[in-house]
């Protein structure tokens, strides 16, 4: 399986402060094709979302989470704690 990208720990620590890696992980499981479009709305917010948060590479590392099924199921593993 592939490598843990470095912004995942500070997404997982995120989501269990406010419990919300439930609602992440169905959302994640659910969205299908969606998730496709949501990734376009990442890249195309880019400007608008570095305003509240800087990291550009934390953006482009979501919209690629979003496009890849295979990430997201790599994520949704990371959060329910099944992959170091």
């Amino acid at each position: 399986m592939q490598e843990v990208k470095s912004c995942w720990p500070k997404w997982a620590s995120f989501l269990r402060e406010r419990n919300l890696e439930e609602i992440t992980i169905t959302l994640l499981e659910a969205a299908g094709p969606l998730k496709i479009l949501a990734a376009q709305v990442v890249y195309a917010g880019m400007p608008l979302l570095e305003t509240f948060t800087p990291s550009r590479s934390n953006w482009i590392e979501l919209a690629n989470l979003l496009e890849d099924n295979q990430r997201s199921r790599h994520f949704i593993a990371y959060l329910r704690g099944e992959v170091e």
